[in-house]
């Protein structure tokens, strides 16, 4: 199957981002250096802001893993004793100790 050449196009046109309207030289509500001054500090409180809040996310984010490890640490230790405990009631039993059959 060959693709249309057209429809190639039309999707890489959509596909492409388009122009960035931020900063624009020629916006007249940009033309002090004043009003500038005061874009740069509302940019950089949004950045700082969202900094912040992604810093305390990850450190929830890294709180809850760290609960989540420790509740699966001790369910995966228990699994290991029982485990343990299974196999030498196996063992015993192959030996020729029958009581340990029924476990």
């Amino acid at each position: 199957m060959r693709a249309n050449p057209l429809l190639a196009a039309a999707l890489v046109a959509v596909a492409l981002p388009s122009a960035a309207h931020a900063d624009n030289p020629t916006d007249p509500a940009m033309r002090s250096s004043a009003a500038r001054l005061r874009d740069h500090e509302a940019i950089r409180r949004m950045n700082q802001a969202q900094l912040d809040y992604v810093r305390q996310r990850d450190a929830r984010w890294a709180r809850q893993s760290q609960a989540d490890y420790g509740g699966y640490a001790q369910a995966q230790a228990q699994y290991q004793r029982d485990l343990a405990a299974w196999r030498q009631a196996v063992a015993d039993c192959r030996a020729g100790y029958y009581d340990a059959c029924g476990q």
